[in-house]
């Protein structure tokens, strides 16, 4: 099994530390399992692959105009509101725009990561894999003398994150120094255009103390069969700092995306998150925030639509490790036709974690009989002076409000689209990116046959 991947492995390379760093990685995946549903955190999914038969992506060369990329990509980059960005066709950056000469000036950097590898190294390695390691992390509470902590995770829920540490072949970087505001967001748009195959990429953003910027991470492609795209996400922010990360999935049919994103909040800081799933055949996203410093928030938003036989399964994290510092996190998802959806989030509050200030809810709401949702929303808490919550529902569409559309004129699928819309219209008014709101609203279109 690991021949196909040694190979790989020396076609990756990288410098000494890194070569490392991939070889240790690849080490650890050979001893993992893949996660079954024995494993409380993939209890509802199940990721068939085949290792010994999984192909990298073919290489793709750059082009010269926009006119030569993927018609959706050329449609996306049309009304981005992404003021430099990066377009990558499996490992290859395939088309890039510059950042701008007065953020060059000011020490920012955004490049392709392995771009930033050769260029950029002190950087790179001070922060690669240090939010998303190749192992699964030891979240573990830090619980009272005399109480039982919660239990680490088990090893194999790094499986898919070893492989990606050791096999990524290129992503996305990001570096703001410290106090320099950037106001145009930055985005990476990611396609895949060869069936069969795996890529691995990785982002790294860093806001140093006081910085703030906006990075915006888009997924595209064809109908892939037996395509995998597996990746990592790693936000550092740093004292004072903003980030806000939007991630938007819409893989085609057959592409299984299975990605970790994780965030190292600091003391005053700030992290908005907004992951969007609306494509490929499974999707397995965890998205965590690690609450490190004083008066530290996260916003966690999401929204999902699954439709047909797509199966959708989202795990969060909100874990509070200092004092006085607010997470809220609201995901609400669609099921139609024969989907599943699942949501398992957990909120932890360490010992010492006074005035800790969380919320979660997640909401489903279910077109169709016979999709399926499973929802699991939990809190682990060892202090006493906390204000936390957790709630969910699923339900059906309000026949009375779909029955007042239709008698107004309006089509079963306009009326459907205009109820889902209103359902998730209280994650979309908190996006302030214009361009990514109507293009999530056209994918709901889509979805309920009403584009």
């Amino acid at each position: 099994m690991t021949q196909p991947f040694t190979e790989q492995l020396a076609l990756v390379g990288g410098p000494d530390w890194l070569s490392a760093k991939r070889r240790e990685s690849l080490d650890l995946f050979t001893t993992l399992t893949v996660p079954t549903e024995g494993v409380e955190a993939w209890k509802y999914t199940r990721v068939e692959v085949d290792f010994d038969n999984l192909r990298p992506h073919a290489k793709r060369d750059a082009v010269q105009d926009v006119s030569s990329l993927p018609e959706s990509v050329q449609k996306r980059l049309s009304s981005t509101d992404a003021g430099a960005f990066l377009v990558l066709d499996g490992p290859d950056v395939v088309y890039r725009t510059e950042l701008p000469a007065e953020l060059t000036s000011k020490g920012v950097i955004f490049t392709d990561l392995k771009t930033a590898v050769e260029q950029h190294a002190d950087k790179v390695q001070q922060y690669l894999y240090s939010v998303v390691p190749a192992e699964v992390p030891d979240d573990t509470t830090i619980a009272a003398p005399g109480t039982t902590p919660s239990k680490s995770p088990d090893p194999s829920e790094g499986k898919f994150s070893a492989l990606a540490a050791a096999l990524w072949t290129n992503g996305a970087f990001v570096y703001v120094p410290r106090g320099v505001e950037v106001e145009l967001p930055l985005g990476s748009f990611r396609v895949m255009s060869d069936a069969g195959t795996y890529t691995a990429t990785r982002t790294l953003v860093v806001a140093e103390e006081n910085a703030q910027v906006t990075f915006i991470d888009e997924q595209d492609s064809e109908e892939l069969p037996g395509t995998y795209a597996i990746g990592a996400v790693e936000l550092v922010v740093k004292d004072g700092a903003r980030l806000r990360y939007v991630s938007i999935q819409n893989w085609g049919k057959g592409v299984t995306h299975i990605q970790r994103q994780r965030g190292d909040v600091g003391r005053d800081a700030t992290l908005n998150s907004l992951v969007v799933t609306m494509g490929g055949t499974l999707s397995r996203t965890e998205m965590q925030s690690y609450l490190r410093g004083q008066g530290a928030d996260s916003e966690m938003l999401a929204l999902y639509f699954a439709n047909d036989d797509q199966h959708f399964d989202h795990y969060t994290l909100q874990h509070h490790a200092a004092p006085n510092a607010h997470s809220d996190l609201l995901y609400k998802g669609v099921g139609d036709d024969r989907a599943v959806g699942v949501f398992s989030g957990m909120i932890k509050v360490d010992l010492g974690a006074q005035k800790t200030d969380a919320y979660q809810k997640h909401r489903t709401l279910m077109l169709s009989s016979e999709a399926r949702n499973f929802s699991v929303p939990q809190l682990e808490i060892n202090a006493n002076d906390v204000r936390c919550s957790h709630g969910s529902t699923t339900g059906p569409v309000d026949q009375e409000a779909l029955f007042f559309l239709r008698s107004r004129g309006i089509h079963k699928e306009l009326a459907e689209k205009m109820l889902v819309t209103a359902f998730l219209e209280d994650v979309l008014t908190r996006v302030p990116l214009k361009s990514v709101v109507n293009y999530i609203e056209g994918i709901i279109a889509e979805k309920v046959g009403a584009a």
